[in-house]
């Protein structure tokens, strides 16, 4: 059975004008993505979700397929994972009747992943036929057991446990352990997306380093560099200007993109455009 690897890169972008073509580490920031999944020994597949033409153009050239132009009501910077993913998948069904086993999600926004990763959370989520999904996780930098919301009074209130347990009083190493989804690699089964979810009841932690940078403002470019050079000093490139216009990868042969018009499906196949 086929694994689609699915990277979502919008063009519009609020923390930084035109994020997925910046130029991280010498290379516009989509292609570090499009490598992990064509690298990756158990993908088959890698579609790069888009409705930017120069996003495409360059997906294209780093070796992803861009079969189709991401509607406008689907790029807006309030749309979820889950209708970007549920367009590509009935896309895909109606295109070409493809149905893939697994799903792959690899942000952009988190360049920085070990050889091996993406494989071996692939690996997690097929060992395991109960579990919905794979989610990537760090150790969290600041516990939530000190973490505190405040009431309509103004008033202190634990994020986590009460007042009278006074968990936030203890020192952190007595406090359990906290994870955070760090954005690196997640693995769903397309029923679990089709059904309306990204990640369904059953999620299975993959536990990551603390390379796994979320680029979200002009400040994490420069962990981000750090991260690649540390995993992958072969394919640095030196004096890389972080927000010069990106244009395709020298050293990555230049494909056509494909491009299809599919006649729009009926209302009732928007809704299940697959079944599991």
């Amino acid at each position: 059975m086929s694994v689609l690897a699915v990277i979502p890169a919008r063009g519009a972008s609020q923390g930084i004008p035109r994020k997925n073509l910046v130029r991280v580490a010498g290379r516009p920031l989509v292609t570090w993505s499009i490598e992990a999944a064509i690298q990756a020994a158990s993908i088959d597949r890698v579609i790069v979700s888009t409705d930017d033409a120069e996003i495409a153009e360059v997906s294209a050239a780093a070796g992803a397929e861009v079969p189709f132009e991401r509607p406008a009501d689907l790029a807006g910077h309030r749309v979820t994972d889950l209708p970007v993913f549920q367009h590509a998948l009935a896309w895909l069904d109606r295109a070409d009747g493809y149905q893939p086993e697994l799903v792959v999600h690899l942000r952009p926004t988190s360049p920085a992943r070990e050889p091996g990763l993406v494989d071996a959370a692939v690996a997690l989520l097929r060992g395991d036929p109960h579990a919905t999904s794979v989610r990537s996780v760090s150790p969290a930098p600041v516990t939530p057991w000190k973490m505190w919301e405040i009431d309509h009074d103004g008033l202190l209130q634990p994020l986590l446990g009460t007042l009278d347990d006074e968990a936030f009083n203890l020192p952190r190493q007595a406090l359990p352990p906290a994870w955070l989804h760090d954005g690196v690699v997640d693995v769903i089964r397309p029923h679990v997306i089709l059904g309306g979810s990204m990640t369904g009841s059953r999620i299975l932690a993959f536990e990551t380093p603390s390379e796994g940078v979320d680029i979200d403002g002009p400040r994490d470019l420069a962990r981000a560099e750090a991260a690649l050079a540390r995993l992958r000093p072969d394919r640095q490139a030196s004096n890389s200007p972080h927000l010069s216009p990106a244009a395709p990868p020298a050293d990555v042969p230049v494909r056509s993109m494909v491009k299809r018009t599919l006649p729009p499906s009926d209302p009732e196949d928007r809704r299940h455009p697959l079944r599991s």
